[in-house]
């Protein structure tokens, strides 16, 4: 059973995005897949017309598994190689199993008078460095520092435009902009909530789908640190620039996540409105409207 197990193991995660059709893989080896999926969770599987597709859910325990399985797998790589690097070296492909970074880069930029402290009494003078250099990055994860923080507010933005200029913010003397390009991740979700890391967090999406997906994953995590920003007079961009494509290609997530984010937005009536107009309309809003005549 376990050379069977092992073989299966091994193709399926050399397969493409973990997804192995169960007509690869020998009766034997079929037998031992649906055993470990029972007993681990580690694997899921769907019927797929006549066959089945099976998926990897958990890629830390199936390569665990593996590799005890499989023990001159890694008994000769360096323990300190990058994961991708050990992954290139077991099977030829970086991606063939847990191939997650150790650090996020996060970049940010100085509204006024931001500065961040760390606790071992480092600081950084961001306002300095944004005018000197454009932005600066905090890392996040593995060895580095993890204890920054500042004292103004911190706002976290999806699209550049309003990373690269800060005349559609509202007035404030000390924040800190910084830009996480679409999908929040959950690194950097942990990261915020380590600690308090700002006076208040603002979280500025485009007005769809993922946005509103990654405001409930923020707020699960952080409760009242983090607020959702409604532009100003948001109804009305709705109505005038909202758009429908937009709206159908992130309905999926919206509709996914909606039964889970209205408990948690209860307390905020205006976003309860956004909701209720997104999905009354079929439109969706992005960021950049905030600069356009309403």
């Amino acid at each position: 059973m376990s050379s069977a197990l092992r073989a299966a193991l091994g193709k399926i995660i050399i397969s493409q995005d973990g997804r192995l059709a169960g007509s690869k893989l020998t009766a034997a080896q079929k037998a031992a897949l649906d055993q470990f999926m029972r007993q681990t969770a580690a694997i899921s599987h769907q019927t797929s017309g006549r066959g089945v597709i099976y998926r990897i859910k958990d890629p830390v325990t199936v390569e665990r598994h593996w590799r005890e399985m499989t023990p001159s797998a890694g008994d000769e790589l360096d323990r300190d190689l990058p994961t991708r690097a050990a992954n290139i070296a077991q099977s030829r492909m970086s991606k063939s199993a847990a191939h997650g970074h150790q650090r996020y880069y996060l970049l940010i930029r100085a509204v006024g008078n931001a500065n961040w402290y760390s606790d071992n009494g480092d600081s950084l003078d961001l306002q300095d460095v944004t005018h000197k250099l454009g932005a600066a990055v905090l890392a996040i994860g593995g060895d580095c520092e993890q204890s920054w923080h500042t004292q103004g507010e911190l706002w976290l933005v999806e699209n550049q435009a309003l990373f690269d200029r800060f005349d559609w913010l509202p007035d404030c003397n000390s924040a800190t902009v910084a830009y996480y390009s679409g999908h929040l991740r959950k690194r950097l979700i942990d990261w915020l909530s380590l600690r308090k890391r700002a006076s208040r967090i603002w979280l500025f999406p485009d007005y769809d789908g993922v946005g509103l997906s990654n405001y409930l994953r923020i707020k699960q995590a952080l409760g009242s640190q983090v607020n959702f920003w409604l532009m100003p007079n948001w109804q009305q961009r709705l109505l005038r620039y909202g758009n429908n494509k937009l709206w159908q290609d992130t309905a999926r997530e919206f509709n996914a996540m909606l039964p889970l984010l209205l408990p948690v937005i209860k307390d905020e009536p205006e976003l309860c409105l956004l909701v209720d107009a997104m999905q009354c309309n079929g439109l969706a809003l992005e960021q950049e409207a905030i600069w356009l005549t309403d």
